[in-house]
């Protein structure tokens, strides 16, 4: 991965937790790791635990962000999330798992468009 590729990554992810916290989520974690991955963002919206998968594109024209979290993806970040409600003896609490999407703005020069997929998949 180039450094200017790495860089939209932390611009995207940093677009994403403002847009987030506008719509009213409380972020609890930001990259979450552990041994079996990762998860960008651990937030809580409307009494919900929700981990957030963000995916930024450079180039609009191609696959929509939303598409590159693929089943198998899926299925990592439910594991993840897994080890987190073990760890964190978080009970009962509903979850949902979210995706947010962050693109160049084609509209506005040096803007990004950011839309957030809520209740992307089941685990």
């Amino acid at each position: 991965m180039t450094i200017e590729r790495l860089n939209f990554g932390k611009k995207g992810e940093k677009a994403a937790e403002a847009h987030l916290k506008k719509q009213g989520y409380r972020i609890l974690k930001k990259n979450y790791s552990t041994k079996l991955g990762e998860i960008d963002i651990i937030a809580e919206h409307n009494k919900v635990l929700v981990f957030i998968e963000v995916k930024s594109r450079t180039d609009p024209s191609l696959e929509h962000p939303f598409m590159a979290v693929t089943p198998r993806k899926q299925k990592k970040i439910a594991q993840v999330a897994n080890l987190f409600l073990a760890q964190n003896k978080v009970g009962d609490r509903q979850i949902r798992f979210d995706v947010v999407s962050v693109l160049p703005d084609t509209e506005k020069l040096d803007s990004l468009k950011v839309e957030v997929l809520q209740d992307a998949f089941r685990a």
